[in-house]
């Protein structure tokens, strides 16, 4: 038993530092794209796929790391938070790297997920 606790924390661990690295490097980008008057278009699909799919498989339809999101029973508000608060140990936060409109775009984006159509950026 031990070793199975073992490797799920060390796999929780490496997820963990994985995501505070990405967090990082999306803040240093963020900082050096200074002012923020004007906010760029956020390719959803292709930011979900480089940063979101390392924890949720298959753009979120399927649970691996973390949980499948398509069809989740979260709020939206929920998600919102999750994504811009983060949760110590658990999920990054995203606050300072993505707008709170950028934020809403992702979670438009979870919320058209199906099972096999390709996922397109909500428009």
């Amino acid at each position: 038993m031990t070793v199975v606790t073992t490797t799920a924390s060390y796999s929780r661990l490496r997820c963990l530092l994985f995501a505070t690295l990405l967090g990082f490097a999306l803040c240093a980008t963020a900082q050096a794209d200074e002012p923020k008057a004007a906010a760029k278009h956020l390719d959803v699909k292709s930011t979900f796929r480089n940063i979101c799919g390392f924890c949720h498989e298959n753009y979120g339809r399927k649970a691996a790391k973390g949980p499948q999101l398509m069809n989740s029973e979260r709020s939206d508000e929920f998600i919102f938070n999750r994504i811009k608060k983060g949760m110590p140990g658990r999920m990054a936060a995203f606050g300072t790297a993505f707008t709170d409109d950028q934020i809403r775009d992702i979670i438009k984006f979870i919320r058209s997920l199906k099972p096999d159509e390709e996922p397109q950026n909500p428009s």
